[in-house]
Order: structure tokens, then sequence, then C-alpha cells
């Protein structure tokens, strides 16, 4: 059996708490931090999901007819804030004209 002095093991402990503190800050930091493009935020296909109540393969199909411009940032597609907003205004006007 591996005998510590209680001094040691509290200095280690010590040691350990605060790395663990500057991760959690570290983490909490980059959970706040919203994806951005030029300041302005973007969303990615799930937040978009979520938000238009669709499916993936809805979305795949508004950027395929162009109708939801996308950007691609690491093979992934990400939309502007404001594009949405505005495909959201325009498929409210649509709609409300049929």
């Amino acid at each position: 059996m591996l005998y510590i002095d209680k001094d040691l093991f509290e200095a280690w402990m010590e040691r350990i708490l605060e790395r663990i503190e500057i991760l959690d800050k570290k983490l909490e930091k980059l959970n706040n931090r919203k994806n951005q493009l030029n300041g302005e935020c973007l969303l990615d296909n799930q937040d978009l999901c979520l938000l238009l109540k669709v499916s993936n393969r809805t979305l795949q199909r508004y950027r395929s007819s162009g109708i939801l411009p996308y950007r691609r940032i690491q093979q992934k597609a990400y939309y502007l804030e404001s594009d949405v907003h505005k495909f959201i205004s325009q498929d409210f006007v649509y709609k409300k004209k049929k």
C-alpha cells in the first residue's frame, strides 16, 4: 500500500482543483461565444431545423434551389441571421398572398 503525506496530498488536490477551475472558465467562455461572421450571427443546420421546424432534407432543398443562401465553413453549412430573416419574411409574404 502506498502512503502519501497529508500535506503533499492536499497540495496536489489544490493544484488539481485550480486546473479544473481554469478549464471550467474556458469552457464557459466557449459556450457563451456564438458563431459569427463579420459580427453577424451564424446558424447551423440544427439551429435552423429547430427554428423553422423543418427536416435536414428540407433545408437541403432550400439550399439547392437557391432560396436560402448559405456559407460553407469546413464542410458544414451555415446561414447568416439576416439571410434567414429575409427568407422567413419572403416565405411568409408568399404564403399570405396565396
